[in-house]
């Protein structure tokens, strides 16, 4: 059986934004404040929600983030 294929259209703006269509936005269960993730391929251009952003307790610590900090731990 045949995949079946649907096609949903925006325009893109001036300053590069669109609107994602409903059935888009329904599919792929977007709400306001989502990420949405590009994945290039070969064969195209695949949209996908994306995981939100998980905040890094470590950031503010900098005494560990030099290149050879990030060599040595890299593996851990």
């Amino acid at each position: 059986m045949a995949d079946v294929v649907r096609t949903a259209y925006s325009k893109v703006s001036v300053k590069s934004q669109t609107v994602l269509p409903a059935e888009v936005r329904a599919e792929l269960g977007i709400a306001p404040g989502d990420r949405l993730r590009y994945v290039l391929t070969a064969d195209g251009i695949r949209i996908e929600k994306a995981q939100p952003e998980v905040e890094d307790p470590f950031v503010t610590f900098t005494e560990w983030a030099s290149p050879i900090d990030d060599e040595d731990y890299a593996n851990l």
